[in-house]
């Protein structure tokens, strides 16, 4: 039957087109086919299976994996069964050789990317190559010494390599990424860039920098550390558009003022951007801080336009009838999941991993996630020995962790306790429902300890007054949810406490990066019911930390009386 079909559909066909020409037409097409699937077979894209738009719910465009040169940066894969040897060019008979394989199939040869000669124990700013009126202010402000990530990563981004910076809080990530882009932006850039630009790019070129974070509180820490390098002469360079800010004040700054950095929330730019108020298709640098949050669902849309309208992918095709700059790629945070590696992959080009004292490819990092901690591992999970992304790179190396056992109506005691035996004066702690955040404030008041609430639902006056009560000594105990974990920098704070459990390794590392931050020492302490006591012990293993037990008897702090206060606890 189906070839009787085929033949009345050749014989009907026929009467207004040439059957020879069906059947060649048939024939091309069968042969392009089986070229295209001989092809499929031989040549891997550099990025299969890495995160695309599409992947994560965006719908954007997909750009072809093109190298900073423009060419193809395809691998060649060999078909199974046939050595490199065996390999014949299109047409003739003879083995060819490794020069020829390059030229007949699009390989090209990357350029040896310099990271072994990163300055990674730099003992000054002159050693990372950025001009002497920035290292100027820097000494002005009381930077002499890089940290050991911005000695990694100042050269790197100098380079013009799209870049994960990886490190723990408070370890000067932001001052990483900041400093190269006041070399070539604003009025402290160096000469090369200067004469490259025309002159001072504040007000000519538009905007060239685009900072994203995922809360206003991080925005704004970042809009100020901009202000202390820049000056006070030179703070129109940069500027806030934060959520829950006045907008029309924020558009008439950009409209008067001509920023060349802007550093706000997804929502406010993505917004400002859809009315025609942001123009950021000559940008030159996109850095998306705390990206791992970024990557979340709610930051979706936001994140799409985005990465759609700020400049360009290196290497994507360029659209004739856009006038667009090709981008850098700047992803910052102190853990790096496998979404994250594989959002770099996609929107990157030949990105690199920033850690501490190490400068590697990304095509070297072994995937891997957060570790859900909430209930024991199953079927495929990872192994829990071994540690995760979220482990001793990313945690404060002065830190010191504690757990105790209480029931949970003695968990705020416990806290008072803990806060009295450490005599702690600047304390975060952490829970994980809103609602319960003013029951703790109010016993802590009740026990005369001064405390207050910080959370997403606070209007924005009411959070401001009370980081400035708390980073001015009114307050004593900030008691906040995951909203603070990312972004407050309370650099005397000395003791975090878990009142309730984090879900995962990756929060544990925001929340207890909050403490012993650029080399102080910190403790954080996690308060835990003889239930949750194998959470706990999951947890020690995937950060790769020591977890001590501890309990509090007298005033004083007693670590390693682990039995006596299990079996005090059942009773």
């Amino acid at each position: 039957m189906p070839a009787l079909m085929s033949s009345r559909f050749l014989l009907l066909v026929g009467e207004s087109f040439p059957i020879r020409r069906a059947l060649a037409t048939h024939k091309n097409a069968s042969s392009l086919l089986h070229s295209s699937i001989h092809c499929m077979s031989q040549v891997e894209p550099p990025n299969h299976g890495s995160l695309t738009l599409s992947s994560v719910g965006f719908q954007g465009e997909v750009d072809k994996p093109i190298n900073k040169g423009g060419k193809s940066s395809s691998k060649v894969k060999p078909l199974l069964g046939s050595s490199p040897g065996s390999l014949k060019s299109k047409g003739i008979g003879k083995p060819i050789g490794s020069s020829e394989k390059k030229k007949v199939f699009g390989i090209v040869e990357r350029k040896k990317q310099q990271i072994e000669a990163a300055p990674f124990a730099a003992k000054s700013f002159s050693e990372l190559g950025l001009p002497l009126v920035l290292i100027e202010r820097l000494e002005k402000e009381g930077f002499s010494v890089p940290t050991e990530v911005q000695s990694a990563a100042v050269p790197t981004i100098l380079q013009n390599h799209d870049v994960i910076i990886q490190s723990y809080t408070g370890s000067g990530k932001t001052l990483a990424y900041l400093l190269p882009i006041l070399s070539s932006i604003g009025p402290l850039m160096n000469k090369v860039s200067k004469s490259a630009s025309g002159g001072d790019s504040g007000g000519k070129m538009g905007i060239e920098a685009v900072v994203v974070a995922p809360s206003r509180e991080l925005g704004m820490q970042i809009v100020r550390e901009f202000e202390k390098i820049l000056g006070v002469e030179n703070k129109k360079v940069v500027q806030q558009l934060v959520g829950g800010a006045n907008r029309t004040r924020q558009e008439e700054a950009l409209k008067k003022n001509k920023p060349a950095i802007v550093v706000g929330t997804p929502g406010r730019i993505a917004e400002l951007s859809a009315a025609g108020k942001l123009r950021t298709h000559g940008c030159r640098y996109l850095v998306l801080d705390e990206i791992d949050e970024l990557l979340s669902f709610n930051f979706r849309e936001d994140m799409h336009r985005i990465l759609e309208h700020v400049g360009r992918r290196s290497g994507a095709d360029l659209d004739p009838n856009v006038k667009r700059t090709e981008r850098q790629l700047i992803m910052v945070s102190a853990t790096v999941p496998f979404s994250v590696v594989r959002a770099a992959r996609s929107w990157g080009c030949d990105p690199l991993l920033v850690q501490a004292k190490k400068v590697i490819p990304l095509d070297t990092v072994s995937p891997s996630g957060p570790i859900n901690l909430s209930r024991p591992s199953v079927g495929s999970t990872p192994d829990p020995t071994k540690p995760s992304q979220a482990s001793v790179e990313s945690l404060p190396p002065a830190l010191k962790h504690y757990y105790c056992v209480a029931r949970l109506q003695h968990k705020v005691d416990t806290m008072r306790k803990c806060i009295h035996a450490l005599d702690a004066k600047v304390v975060i702690a952490f829970m994980n429902n809103t609602k319960q955040l003013k029951d703790v404030v109010f016993k802590l008041e009740a026990r005369g300890m001064k405390a207050a609430e910080l959370h997403g639902d606070l209007g924005k006056l009411a959070r401001s007054s009370t980081l400035k009560k708390f980073k001015n000594g009114e307050v004593r105990v900030l008691v906040t949810n995951e909203l603070s974990a990312r972004g407050l920098d309370v650099a005397e704070c000395d003791l975090v406490v878990n009142l309730d459990l984090p879900t995962d390794s990756t929060h544990y590392a925001h929340r207890a990066g909050r403490t012993g931050r650029l080399g102080r020492d910190g403790t954080v302490l996690t308060i835990c019911e003889e239930s949750e006591v194998f959470i706990v012990k999951k947890m020690e293993k995937q950060l790769g930390v020591t977890v001590a037990f501890c309990d509090f008897v007298e005033g004083k702090m007693l670590v390693n009386q682990e039995e006596k206060a299990l079996s005090t606890s059942r009773k």
